[in-house]
């Protein structure tokens, strides 16, 4: 059975790139364009991986992450934060709200696969 990857992103171009390059892994995607959908998608999926963004409106990746975090279900999921940003400090932040790695944009296809392969349970 493939693996279900949640991607959270505000960039409809992001979401895009991102469902073609995990389907074209055997991936099943799940998208959702901000944290507050990325939540109320959680209430229905139970996703393997997440990889989210960390600049969005609404609610950003870090209370994203956060309110991940607090659902007993969903703790023990992935998470990959995949981002503009390379700033220590955020990484710092998202590390300590519950990310498992950091991915800076512009993606490599065939090295997100292989950080979602290496992380997904």
């Amino acid at each position: 059975m493939s693996k279900t990857i949640l991607t959270v992103d505000d960039s409809r171009t992001m979401r895009e790139m991102l469902m073609l390059a995990l389907s074209e892994a055997g991936f099943s995607v799940v998208q959702a364009e901000d944290g507050v959908h990325g939540l109320e998608v959680l209430e229905k999926a139970t996703p393997d991986v997440i990889v989210t963004d960390i600049n969005m409106p609404r609610m950003d990746g870090f209370g994203f992450i956060e309110g991940v975090r607090r659902h007993e279900k969903h703790r023990g999921v992935p998470i990959l934060v995949l981002t503009t940003e390379s700033d220590g400090e955020k990484k710092d932040r998202a590390r300590r709200a519950g990310a498992t790695g950091w991915i800076v944009k512009p993606f490599n296809p065939v090295k997100l696969v292989d950080a979602i392969r290496r992380v997904a349970v």
